[in-house]
């Protein structure tokens, strides 16, 4: 009976194909399928997200500016004509932060405005 042939199968079940799928999705090679409502969101984070980081960047640059400043001039008096510009320094950045903000803002509506429009436009006579 050494000649005897075993052989056994089975099949995955459905919920082992949905998660086999789901892993072998995420190594198949990447397909551009970006349609136009999805590149005008895109556009519109990248304007929103770009100034918005750069204002509050600036913020924090100036606020801790601001708090070393007072750092130095309440807590080591001895070297209060370090704090006084430090503080200085940090309040004027503190106080253009949001015009930073909106300068950004608004360079970068300009620069991606025409490609914004026209996919707006494309969408709008599509429906």
């Amino acid at each position: 009976m050494a000649d005897k042939f075993e052989y056994k199968y089975s099949a995955p079940t459905q919920e082992e194909r949905k998660e086999i799928d789901s892993i072998r999705t995420k190594y198949l090679p990447q397909q551009k399928t970006d349609s136009k409502l999805d590149r005008l969101r895109k556009l519109d984070r990248k304007v929103k997200n770009i100034s918005e980081s750069v204002g509050i960047s600036l913020g924090v640059i100036g606020l801790l500016l601001f708090g070393t400043g007072m750092c130095f001039f309440l807590e080591w008096t001895n070297i209060w004509y370090i704090g006084i510009p430090f503080s200085i320094v940090g309040i004027v950045i503190i106080s253009i932060t949001y015009y930073v903000y909106k300068i950004t803002l608004n360079k970068l509506k300009n620069k991606y405005k025409e490609e914004i429009i026209e996919l707006s436009n494309e969408l709008l006579s599509e429906e």
